[in-house]
């Protein structure tokens, strides 16, 4: 379900013309496709009743928790600040999210609007352009908080998964010969 959601999320951001960078949508893709592939190896391992499918479905699972609740928990943790810091890194990193960010909200520049440089949005023609930074920073807690409590529901959820994956490995399989396991 989740690995569905990151690739219609990530052809939707193109669709609409909302995301260009293709390195974004690309690892969004790449990141829907791997989980895909994990949950086909949990589904046909435990259809066919495959320790080694089981386990390695588990370890891999597990791994995706531990990931997944780091980044959880980071997002929940960042304060105002460390934001900021996280944003202007983020800025002056990417050419193409830059030009992304100031023609959907408008804005221009960073911390200051320079009516010298060039810049994608509309109110660059009249010059009454706001800071993209006080722009993002209206959506960046509310964006991190939300992320961070899907992320931290859907590690539980895996969680609960490398537990009843590993309960079940170590079930008989009813359709084998009773005597194998003597």
């Amino acid at each position: 379900l989740v690995s569905l959601l990151l690739i219609g999320i990530a052809a939707w951001g193109i669709g609409f013309g909302l995301i260009s960078s293709l390195r974004v949508v690309g690892v969004a893709i790449a990141v829907g496709i791997f989980l895909f592939l994990i949950a086909l190896v949990g589904l046909i391992g435990a259809v066919k009743h495959h320790q080694v499918l089981l386990f390695f479905y588990m370890i891999i699972l597990l791994l995706i928790f531990i990931v997944q609740f780091s980044v959880s928990c980071a997002c929940l943790a960042l304060n105002k600040e460390q934001q900021s810091q996280l944003l202007e890194v983020g800025w002056n990193n990417t050419n193409s999210a830059r030009a992304d960010i100031e023609r959907n909200l408008n804005c221009c520049g960073f911390r200051t609007f320079d009516p010298n440089e060039t810049c994608l949005s509309d109110c660059f023609r009249s010059h009454q352009c706001r800071p993209c930074l006080l722009v993002i920073e209206e959506y960046s807690g509310m964006v991190l908080r939300f992320v961070g409590g899907i992320g931290l529901f859907f590690s539980f959820t895996e969680i609960l998964g490398v537990w009843l994956t590993y309960r079940y490995r170590n079930q008989k399989d009813p359709r084998a010969n009773p005597s194998a396991f003597l």
